[in-house]
């Protein structure tokens, strides 16, 4: 089975959270994909911290994930996923961010489990697989 890590479970992981990290461990390191959008949103939001130890400690953290996760490729079937998906929902009246829809939508074009922490708002993407190991018990 294939995992996408979204960005909160990224950020889980840099913060070194116990569950998360488990559950990383317990799976195939091909298994585990990080797409773009992710790698996008975090460098922002490191850009954004104050220079500090603990901004620099966040950075190699990033950085060791970005050397060990391999990633999940932008192809035209994300992109045709993303646009069906976004119409669909806004069709619903629901709307998604862009950057949380284009997660969703790697996680769906290659038959992933998207794995995040903001289940109530993922769970709006019709036919996506959700698993959040912030909330495993250990």
């Amino acid at each position: 089975m294939k995992y996408i890590l979204d960005t909160n479970t990224l950020s889980f992981l840099m913060r070194g959270e116990p569950s998360v990290c488990g559950e990383l461990v317990s799976k195939s390191r091909t298994d585990v994909l990080l797409p773009q959008p992710v790698v996008s949103e975090i460098e922002y939001g490191l850009s954004r911290l104050p220079r500090s130890k603990r901004r620099d400690r966040l950075k190699q953290r990033f950085e060791v994930f970005l050397d060990e996760l391999h990633r999940s490729e932008w192809t035209d079937e994300v992109s045709r996923v993303f646009g069906s998906s976004k119409a669909s929902l806004e069709d619903k009246g629901i709307r998604l961010e862009d950057f949380d829809l284009a997660v969703a939508a790697h996680a769906l074009a290659i038959g992933a489990t998207l794995v995040t922490d903001n289940v109530d708002h993922m769970s709006r993407v019709q036919g996506l697989r959700i698993e959040n190991w912030q909330s495993r018990v250990e």
